[in-house]
This record gives structure tokens, C-alpha cells and sequence, in this order.
């Protein structure tokens, strides 16, 4: 099997190469991927939606993070990200359906590990909450989901808590439900500029 490869780029964006994607997070080289979050509205009341990562991922298992994000290979455009949604969620989704929220940088360093990304941001809206999960289980073991504003309030430090609930698959495939108060521990290690920015931008079309 191939390895993948990935399109690399200095800071400015300006694309200088390409790498494999071990390579490009061995030696912490610019790079893009897609992001696509979920928010539902039911009762005007906003809800966002996480996945949890599955325990076998090599990248922070059994973490909280963004609904369904991917890397764009060298060969892929990013309207080919997604993908992701449909891969990692089950969920049917045509890229004019999703709504761009441009680029953001987002990086994590840690001692073996450096993740500097260009994340193109996306949001898939919607006025009913989302229930149709098939989940990609080598890459997702759940879903769950916190009312926006607390998620908004959060992010800017200004609760150290939420409320989620959703549900995770278990080694038996047996559907778990979870409803439960989470810390940023539970969350993968996103820079606070990243955050903040992100859920200004979601925001904005609420």
C-alpha cells in the first residue's frame, strides 16, 4: 500500500513540495486539511456536534474533537474533503450543501508530534438534530453533541465545563449512551487562537 503524500507549503501558504504524512508531522511542515462541523437548530436552540476519536487511532484516541476533519492528499482538491463527512459519519452530503468559513491556522506540537495545518473550515447546517450516523469505527467510535452557546462560552474560558450527550459504540457494537460533563481534558489539544476563531466564524451564521 502506498503511503499517503500531502501537499506541503511554507508559512505564507505558498506550496513548496510535497511529503508523506509521516514526514510532514515528524518535521512539522504546513499542510491542508478539511473541517467540517455540525450544528443543528431545534426550538431556536443551536446544538454542535463532536466525534470521539477511536481508541486504535495512532493521534489522540478516545478524545473529543471536530465533527469530521480529514487531510487533503496532494492529489485531491479541497471541495474532494468531502468525503470525510460521508466516510467518518455515514452522512450523505454534497459539497454546495456545506458552507465555507475560510482558512484558519491551526497547530499542536508535542514531543514527537507537530501539526501545522491550514484548516479549511466548514459548516453543515441543519434545522433537525442529526441521527443518521453510520460511523467509521477504526476512525470514530461516537458522536455526541452540547448546546452552542455553552460550547461558545467554553471555548473562550469562560465555562470549565459542558454538557454532552450522544452516544458511543462499544467492542461489541452495542450502542452506549453518553450524557455526561466534560473539561478541555476531554478535548483534543487545539490552540486557543484556533478555537476562538473558529467558533467566532460559526457563530456568525447562527
Amino acid at each position: 500500500m502506498l503511503e499517503e503524500t500531502l501537499k506541503i507549503f511554507d508559512e505564507n501558504r505558498h506550496q513548496i513540495g510535497e511529503a508523506t504524512r509521516d514526514d510532514v508531522h515528524k518535521n512539522g511542515y504546513w499542510h491542508e486539511t478539511f473541517q467540517c462541523w455540525l450544528i443543528s437548530i431545534e426550538n431556536d436552540q443551536a446544538s454542535i456536534y463532536f466525534q470521539i476519536r477511536s481508541k486504535t487511532k495512532k493521534d489522540f484516541p478516545n478524545l473529543l474533537d471536530i465533527t469530521a476533519a480529514g487531510h487533503i492528499l496532494s492529489n485531491e482538491t479541497v471541495e474532494d474533503g468531502i468525503r470525510e463527512v460521508k466516510e467518518e459519519l455515514g452522512i450523505e452530503v454534497n459539497f454546495d450543501e456545506v458552507i465555507s468559513l475560510g482558512v484558519v491556522k491551526n497547530k499542536i506540537v508535542l514531543d514527537d508530534f507537530i501539526d501545522n495545518e491550514f484548516s479549511h473550515i466548514f459548516l453543515l447546517k441543519s434545522d433537525q438534530p442529526f441521527t443518521e450516523f453510520k460511523l467509521q469505527k477504526s476512525e470514530v467510535s461516537g458522536i455526541v453533541k452540547s448546546n452552542f452557546n455553552d460550547f461558545y462560552n467554553f471555548a473562550l474560558d469562560l465555562k470549565e465545563s459542558i454538557q454532552i450527550e450522544g452516544f458511543e459504540i462499544n467492542d461489541h457494537d452495542e450502542k452506549i449512551l453518553i450524557n455526561k460533563t466534560v473539561s478541555k481534558e476531554q478535548f483534543v489539544s487545539h490552540e486557543n487562537e484556533y478555537l476562538l476563531r473558529v467558533v467566532e466564524l460559526l457563530k456568525e451564521q447562527l
